[in-house]
């Protein structure tokens, strides 16, 4: 019997809180997945999402600073602690996630920018450019 089936049998819906109980914080990889209602399963080695591996009270206070927009003040009236608490946890948080970036440089730029240093010669510059398009 595996863990969904423990979860159904006990009539529990299996979701990410309850996946992090069982994996104790420590890193996993969801190698299956199906569409609800569909049929359709998709096997493979699928990383969970970021959120899921916080601790539960970690993702309870990350859905809580995105219900109060981002407010500290409001965080500040929910939890019941102080601005520097607050800032201190989001910090902490923070650390265990990779950001997205939102304004990658242009394709080249990073090859320019070693050409100018005098890290590589105009033809391993044009070689590279080449080969990314």
């Amino acid at each position: 019997m595996n863990g969904n089936d423990v979860a159904r049998s006990r009539g529990q819906r299996v979701d990410w809180q309850e996946l992090t109980d069982l994996t104790r914080g420590q890193p996993f990889v969801v190698e299956r997945v199906r569409l609800e209602g569909s049929g359709v399963a998709i096997e493979g080695q699928f990383e969970p999402p970021q959120l899921a591996a916080l601790s539960i009270d970690d993702q309870v206070f990350v859905a809580a600073f995105v219900r109060s927009h981002g407010s500290i003040k409001e965080m500040e009236r929910i939890f019941g602690v102080s601005y520097p608490t607050i800032k201190s946890r989001l910090n902490r948080i923070a650390e265990h996630l990779d950001f997205v970036e939102t304004d990658p440089p242009p394709p080249g730029t990073d090859v320019v920018d070693r050409l100018r240093r005098g890290e590589i010669t105009a033809q391993e510059a044009l070689a590279e450019l080449e080969k990314s398009r």
